[in-house]
């Protein structure tokens, strides 16, 4: 499975290009490392930087980019609007595809640890990472800056999780913390008032709009100051401003007849425990923030938000309840749009979301689940939306051969090549028998008489676009099998030294490509699970593509097999070939015993 994490570190640079070009360089020197985004700010002189890699790199190239950072930025004269602590502020690791938060969790403590060790920086873990709750909230962690972090230091308190107390002048501290993905995400209104998507934004935030009482003002007070709310006194300009809570009272119970007091505690509320904090009523969602405002070149108005946490806050539910608040004001959604990127298990999700509300599978291939979230979402409202270019960790296939469309793949298995050759025939023909069981799974969800079937109809659709993906991935995956022992063929062998280390080499290369096509067995086995299960309640109509997908199955099973064999030939390592063949025999007993039942199943049928 492709597994990605991003990385979004932000450097205390925002001025410079060529020190923030040195930092890129550094950080794109490690292998296998995308940098999707480079955001320069002057005025913040600050530089927030976004790239992607598996778990095995990503902390490789945060470390050479925080490393570089601390040589070439100097916190000594550093000077921005935006809040900072080190040459590299923070540097958070974010779960994208196929990787848990706590993968990203161990990833920035190994990355903390060794900023710590090798470059003598203070390192504080903060939000998933924390080591404790009181660090969670990177604003808490970064409280007093780079000028009050030699005072910090000192603090047993806060004394770093990694790395030196000891005040760092040059390079401060870094903040190293683990979280999920931020989608900037906006609703769109066929409304250009502003008012509209303000009222839509507060209802649907985490922190709503402020509780009132009847016409009751919810006023709140910090000290003995009085302030009001910010949406009638935006500026506070108020007679009462600055007066005391005992004379709001007054002024309360003079005009409403009202004991401002008795008012508070009839919320559930004490006076004296609202030092400093308004009073608001709870949004309809967690982990969002958001506005309202209006796109000047559109000129109409858009709720503008953030998910913070889109797992919990799933932003297809935001957009059902954003179209229906809509609709209790008369006004309505056009449309959304994505800010940057989005991870494809949210759109995933939202796919899966429209199609139930469908009636429909969601057993799709990924470019029909991308077009259902697209559409239903609206997110080609203001401007196309190509989720090849804004949707992190789809699944694809890069391969040369998988994406040769029919003809053109079976011209060239007939050519005088080696590759491709069985082995990738193997595979492709497991894909097509996934892909038939999926199709009558599919059908089968609309048709009538199926509605008890609807939830095992899903699973396996769902199951069988998996084990396609995987079949069809395996299919260039086969050709390049044999490139480590092509690769340890061409090493010198002059000497004994040479000639041992050439069969020692050869001995892995053989493994490996031993477990490419045993792979390919077990996920046409799989194939076969998937015909299985859609020939035990399929209509009779369609008997004839589940037998004729279980045979393709079974036959990619067979075929696979002989390249595993044919390699265990070569490999000198007994408890190896023998615990393969154990496990190549139990795959091919259980396609023969699945195969005889569909076989049962459709017979039935003809």
């Amino acid at each position: 499975m492709n597994q990605i994490v991003e990385c979004v570190p932000n450097f205390s640079e925002g001025r410079d290009k060529k020190v923030i070009d040195e930092i890129i360089k550094a950080i794109e020197s490690v292998s296998g490392i995308e940098v999707l985004d480079i955001d320069m700010g002057a005025d913040t002189n600050r530089t927030v930087v976004t790239f992607i890699g598996n778990p095995n790199i990503i902390s490789e190239a945060a470390f050479q980019g925080v490393k570089k950072a601390s040589e070439l930025i100097d916190m000594r004269t550093h000077e921005g609007t935006h809040p900072r602590m080190g040459a590299t502020d923070v540097c958070p690791f974010i779960p994208v595809a196929n990787v848990s938060m706590d993968d990203c969790i161990e990833i920035a403590k190994k990355t903390g640890k060794r900023i710590g060790a090798e470059l003598n920086i203070p390192v504080y873990l903060y939000e998933n990472a924390a080591s404790n709750d009181e660090r969670r909230n990177l604003a808490t962690v970064r409280s007093g800056e780079y000028e009050g972090l030699k005072e910090k230091l000192k603090d047993s308190n806060w004394k770093p999780d990694y790395g030196t107390s000891d005040f760092n002048a040059g390079a401060g501290a870094t903040a190293v913390g683990a979280r999920e993905f931020l989608i900037a995400y906006n609703i769109n209104l066929n409304t250009n008032d502003r008012t509209y998507a303000n009222e839509i934004a507060y209802e649907i935030r985490e922190r709503g709009r402020w509780k009132r009482e009847g016409n009751i003002e919810p006023f709140y007070y910090k000290g003995d100051v009085v302030y009001f709310d910010e949406k009638k006194y935006p500026d506070g300009n108020s007679d009462f401003v600055g007066k005391s809570f005992e004379e709001l009272s007054a002024y309360y119970k003079e005009k409403y007849g009202k004991d401002l007091r008795k008012r508070y505690e009839s919320l559930g509320l004490e006076p004296d425990n609202l030092i400093g904090k308004p009073v608001y009523k709870e949004g309809k969602f967690t982990h969002v923030k958001g506005l309202g405002w209006v796109i000047p070149e559109y000129n109409r108005a858009q709720i503008s938000m953030n998910l913070t946490n889109y797992k919990i806050s799933p932003l297809h539910e935001i957009f059902d309840v954003a179209c229906a608040e809509a609709e209790k004001r008369g006004i309505r959604v056009t449309g959304s749009e994505i800010v940057g990127l989005i991870p494809y298990d949210a759109m995933k999700d939202a796919a899966v979301h429209y199609l139930s509300k469908m009636h429909k599978s969601p057993g799709l291939p990924v470019s029909d689940l991308m077009n259902i979230a697209v559409q239903s979402l609206g997110l080609s409202d203001v401007a196309n939306f190509n989720p090849k270019d804004k949707v992190l960790g789809m699944p694809k296939s890069d391969g040369e051969l998988a994406n040769r469309i029919t003809f053109d793949f079976v011209d060239e298995v007939s050519r005088d090549s080696p590759a491709p050759g069985g082995g990738s025939v193997a595979a492709l023909s497991g894909a097509l028998g996934a892909a038939l069981g999926t199709m009558v799974a599919n059908l089968s969800t609309s048709k009538a008489g199926f509605e008890e079937h609807k939830n095992k109809l899903a699973k396996i659709a769902e199951k069988g676009q998996i084990t396609k993906d995987k079949l069809i991935r395996a299919i260039d995956a086969d050709t390049s099998a044999f490139d480590e022992v092509i690769k340890a063929m061409r090493m010198p062998k002059d000497t004994d030294e040479e000639k041992n280390k050439r069969d020692i080499e050869m001995q892995k290369g053989y493994q490996s490509a031993t477990l490419v096509p045993l792979k390919t067995v077990e996920n046409c086995r799989n194939a076969l699970d998937i015909c299985k299960q859609i020939s035990e309640i399929m209509d009779e109509g369609m008997a004839s593509d589940v037998g004729s997908g279980a045979l393709m199955a079974n036959a990619g099973a067979i075929s696979a097999s002989y390249n595993v064999r044919i390699n265990l030939k070569s490999i000198n390592d007994k408890k190896f070939s023998s615990d393969t063949n154990k496990k190549l025999n139990r795959l091919l007993n259980e396609c023969e015993q699945i195969l005889i039942t569909i076989t049962k199943n459709v017979e039935k049928c003809l």
